[in-house]
């Protein structure tokens, strides 16, 4: 185990999300900790974007639960409802980038299904998302008498540890280990080496996530309070507290 005053020095920060939002999450991570942290991009998923057939139907609203899912409606090139009803911030920004009327629930997929229930659309929602998926939206919204179809315009495909992140989890030092889904929490447990000597802290996104490592040895497990990327800085900012030395 390292030394209490080498757990904030240059301390490894291992990202697993695909690579874009990794590295944008590693830029966040050095603006705020500087030299405190070091993060090691190793994605465990990178997306691979599908062209579906689209629902037939009277759709006056789309629904996004990812940034992803709006690159592959975008990539579809065909034209669909304005309105999109998004998740969360980021992926309202990006809806709002490729050309839709963005309303952002700034949380969960219960927080979405929420706000299209305060201002049920007169039609069908198309919900544009990914092979893997949570939250059942459509289901909630159908026992509300507000239906919808989907269309899977994305897929993320599984991929193994970097070189670079398997020595590192062999190390015997702190590695900070942001999750931010609960099928990237699976893959990491199943890629994670069985001679790994590192110690884990982890920071998940949600409950959900941290409920998907089950079994897996940790140092310390943080639950972020708000479910997006500032609520995560915020979590790794309260779990080094935690590391610091008296």
């Amino acid at each position: 185990m390292a030394r209490q005053s080498e757990l904030l020095s240059g301390t490894p920060v291992l990202l697993t999300r695909p690579r874009a939002e990794s590295e944008g999450f590693a830029a966040a991570l050095t603006a705020r900790f500087g030299d405190r942290l070091r993060p090691v991009v190793s994605p465990l998923i990178a997306p691979r974007y599908l062209t579906p057939e689209i629902p037939s139907g009277n759709h006056v609203a789309v629904a996004f639960t990812s940034a992803h899912g709006v690159e592959g409606a975008r990539r579809l090139g065909i034209e669909l409802p304005r309105l999109a009803w998004c998740v969360g911030r980021k992926t309202a920004a990006a809806a709002t980038a490729a050309g839709f009327l963005a309303k952002s629930a700034d949380g969960t997929a219960d927080d979405l299904v929420r706000m299209i229930r305060s201002e049920p659309p007169d039609g069908r929602i198309l919900y544009l998302r990914g092979v893997d998926t949570s939250g059942n939206i459509l289901e909630k919204l159908n026992e509300l008498c507000i239906y919808g179809d989907v269309a899977i315009v994305y897929e993320q495909q599984a991929q193994p540890l970097s070189p670079e992140a398997i020595d590192l989890l062999r190390s015997a030092r702190p590695v900070l280990v942001p999750l931010f889904s609960p099928r990237t929490a699976q893959l990491f447990q199943k890629a994670l080496p069985k001679d790994h000597r590192a110690a884990l802290y982890f920071v998940t996104i949600s409950s959900s996530v941290a409920e998907a490592l089950p079994g897996v040895a940790h140092a310390g497990l943080i639950v972020a309070r708000h479910p997006d990327a500032p609520g995560m800085l915020e979590a790794v900012e309260t779990l080094l507290a935690d590391m610091s030395p008296p």
